[in-house]
């Protein structure tokens, strides 16, 4: 709701001269255009709140805005496409106009900063038209006339978190009425370009590799319990804010000879794991791809997730450390990919397997970014040693979500957490939990075996009857009512042993099904199955699929079910089902 006593106007700014031009999609545009048309707006869309200089005119801030459009190939690109096809082709428009909403008020009874991050989270609400919107949505926030905030929203095919503080950066050097240098980073046709080259494209195939061997062998989820149902959530942002923090972060850093951004991620990294119960963290780590001089600045979606892989499985977190670092680097080197043929592998390799990858869990660093790019303004308070502020709420796909703003000084992280996993107060205990355990780890190593006690975080309660199956934790009997549900009420039984020809400690499941005078193959029930994964992370697709008339009298008991007369038995992962 807009404060009394306000005023709106539009001004439409018009900028010509720019370079035409047309050509295919990046990967980075590809992945993200594929995100926008699955994903609720304000899920994908992005937002960021500039300062305006004192003393700087309304007409000053929207003539560096159009200045911005003519300087960056992206703010100009549209995506046509023909009605019913894929997008593939980007369109670079060498003139056009934007728009620019302007919000006058004779005073603020809000704290302006805190005001502007509202008008901005609110313009993440409207889904940009990817053929014909100007890629930046821009509020300017006036108070007795004068400007003081841009509050944006920005499409996620055009930019990014790196890309709009690049943005931001350029825009104040042109109200300060610096010379901007040309521009010699990468244009999205540009990167197009370089992908499409044979480096471009090995490179490629190996992130696909990589991505294969996580998703065949990791959990299919990190959270996977009783109380992990649904795929999305309202979740509320909390956020820290410790000094003590920082602090204990420098010094684990220093004792340890480690980076303290690897410092930060192990920590995050084994208390994720320790309160899912899991012997790894993989986690969605974002990365800004920006390795090379003509990517740094590119104003472009380069970012894509680096899929993380880190088995905690070690006695004290100094190893872990020494894990984390290869482990990171192996998970960035492999984060450039076709996002069409990364989720066809997905498709293949989870049907095969049996599973539904679940990106439960996000883990962004943005502290390097060249400016602070943060859904928290900073107050102009004194930095406290621990805080926590309870923030709005936002559906997530997600059930842990974290963003990394600052470091140092000042430890400063924003959390959004599923609440049926983090009930009452149990996402500040995660958050202050993490500050335990770098303050212990600033003094010596600290033994995994003790994180309960360092940090009051517990690892989850499971039934005793869940077992781990192919690495995941499974509810054998979730899978049975899934599966029975999902073959109209067939009885249904499912057991548990070892792989035949594999390890003897390996466990697989086996489905016995009594189809009556239903037509059924293993491989129908498989189908059947694998459409009902999606938000019930405590069911695996069984190992065998076996087919029998009638049900025994006692349908608890394996033996009874392996009495009966078998119609058919198999995998059902044919590829021909």
């Amino acid at each position: 709701m807009r404060p009394l006593g306000t005023r709106t106007r539009t001004r439409t700014v018009a900028y010509a001269g720019g370079a035409k031009g047309r050509g295919p999609l990046t990967m980075g545009q590809t992945n993200m255009i594929r995100c926008i048309l699955r994903d609720e707006p304000e899920q994908i869309n992005i937002h960021d709140v500039w300062p305006v200089p004192p003393e700087t005119a309304l007409g000053s801030v929207t003539d560096a805005l159009r200045l911005l459009a003519l300087r960056h190939d992206a703010l100009r690109t549209t995506f046509p496409r023909s009605p019913g096809a894929a997008h593939r082709e980007q369109e670079v428009a060498a003139e056009g106009s934007f728009e620019v909403t302007v919000l006058d008020h004779t005073d603020l009874s809000v704290e302006p900063a805190q005001y502007a991050e509202q008008v901005a989270q609110a313009a993440r609400s409207e889904r940009f038209r990817l053929d014909h919107d100007f890629p930046l949505r821009i509020t300017v926030l006036l108070v007795g006339g004068a400007p003081r905030f841009v509050a944006l929203a920005a499409s996620h095919a055009a930019t990014d978190g790196s890309a709009l503080a690049v943005l931001r950066e350029e825009w104040l050097a042109l109200l300060a009425g610096e010379s901007l240098p040309p521009v010699t980073a990468f244009t999205p046709l540009d990167l197009a370009a370089e992908e499409a080259a044979p480096a471009g494209r090995r490179k490629s195939a190996a992130s696909l590799r990589y991505w294969e061997r996580v998703l065949r062998t990791g959990p299919q989820a990190m959270f996977a319990e009783p109380r992990a149902t649904g795929s999305e959530s309202a979740q509320r942002r909390l956020t820290l804010r410790s000094l003590r923090g920082g602090r204990a972060l420098a010094r684990t850093a220093e004792r340890t000879g480690a980076l303290p951004s690897t410092v930060l991620l192990s920590a995050w990294c084994v208390l994720v794991a320790h309160r899912a119960g899991q012997t790894s963290c993989v986690a969605a780590v974002p990365t800004s791809n920006r390795f090379t001089t003509r990517l740094a600045r590119s104003v472009a979606p380069v970012s894509q997730d680096a899929l993380l892989f880190l088995d905690v499985q070690v006695p004290s977190f100094d190893a872990l450390l020494r894990k984390a670092w290869g482990a990171g680097l192996n998970a960035y080197r492999h984060s450039q990919f076709d996002a069409v043929a990364l989720w066809e592998m997905i498709g293949s390799v989870t049907s095969e397997r049996g599973s539904h990858f679940a990106r439960d869990v996000v883990f962004n660093d943005i502290s390097s970014l060249p400016t602070t790019f943060a859904p928290v303004v900073a107050r102009e308070t004194e930095a406290p040693d621990l805080e926590l502020d309870r923030g709005p709420e936002q559906v997530l796909p997600t059930r842990l979500l974290s963003f990394v703003h600052t470091t140092t000084p000042l430890l400063h992280l924003s959390l959004w957490t599923d609440a049926q996993l983090f009930p009452g107060a149990a996402a500040e205990g995660f958050l202050t939990g993490l500050v335990s355990l770098l303050e212990a780890s600033a003094e010596a190593d600290v033994p995994l075996d003790a994180l309960t006690e360092v940090t009051g975080v517990r690892p989850p309660a499971r039934p005793a009857d869940w077992q781990q199956v192919d690495g995941c934790w499974v509810s054998p009997a979730d899978v049975a009512d899934g599966l029975a549900a999902a073959l109209g009420g067939l009885p249904v039984h499912v057991s548990t042993g070892s792989v035949d020809g594999q390890d003897p400690d390996s466990r697989a499941l086996t489905a016995f099904i009594a189809s009556g005078d239903v037509p059924l193959t293993p491989g129908r029930a498989h189908k059947a199955l694998m459409e009902t994964l999606s938000g019930n992370p405590g069911r695996l697709a069984p190992h065998r699929y076996v087919i029998v008339r009638d049900p025994p009298a006692r349908t608890d008991l394996t033996s009874a079910w392996l009495s009966r007369n078998i119609l058919m038995e198999g995998t059902g992962r044919d590829r021909t089902m």
